[in-house]
């Protein structure tokens, strides 16, 4: 009887407070296998997912946008739940798993593919972002104009290959001795300082 009660009550709940919201948000930082799994274990974070956008191709594959002239990058798709953590969070947290002054590629990895990227979906992300920006800039002690991070509108997220996802899970050792021997724990280290992977709140703004 307990549980018929109970169920009469969940169905007469409204589907919001039955389902925690979920957001989303999307981002591009070099090797997707890294800025997935340092994105993924942030608190509120449901899951990340590596993949595709900004470019012309519909469904790329790996092999195509690694060749280049598909205008994509390599990018994660984060789906959180934004009463536990915010977008803005978010973005302090992909500035600095990024080599901001880097737009050439990230790291070890050069071209296009490979370039840092917020892309945005609607003006709220768009605001915050240009806002990220500028308080990446100080906390740096760069201008604006040194930035290399491009904020873009999100038009589509295509997912990779299965084999992709959840690599630095499923291939340790590959993907330890990848990030280490791409060098890029030692370039956020002397480029962000204390504060590199962290989300803490930004440095240097009034």
């Amino acid at each position: 009887m307990v549980a018929l009660v109970l169920a009469v009550a969940l169905l007469l709940l409204p589907a919001q407070a039955v389902q925690a919201e979920v957001a989303e948000a999307v981002f591009a930082g070099g090797c997707f296998w890294c800025l997935e799994h340092d994105l993924e274990t942030l608190p509120g974070v449901l899951s990340a997912e590596s993949g595709y956008s900004g470019g012309h191709l519909e469904r790329p594959t790996y092999r195509q946008v690694s060749a280049g002239g598909t205008g994509h990058q390599e990018a994660v798709l984060v789906r959180f739940d934004p009463d536990k953590i915010s977008y803005e969070t978010l973005l302090r947290a992909f500035w600095r798993n990024v080599d901001a002054l880097d737009g050439g590629g990230q790291f070890c990895d050069r071209g296009g593919s490979y370039r840092p990227v917020i892309f945005t979906d609607g003006k709220e992300q768009q605001q915050a972002a240009r806002s990220s920006l500028v308080a990446a800039a100080r906390e740096l002690g760069q201008s604006t104009a040194s930035i290399a991070v491009k904020i873009k509108p999100l038009s589509r997220f295509w997912p990779a290959e299965a084999y992709h996802q959840d690599y630095a899970e499923r291939n340790a050792l590959k993907y330890n001795y990848y990030r280490w021997a791409c060098g890029r724990d030692r370039r956020l280290d002397q480029l962000w300082g204390g504060r590199a992977r962290g989300s803490e709140t930004w440095q240097n703004v009034p």
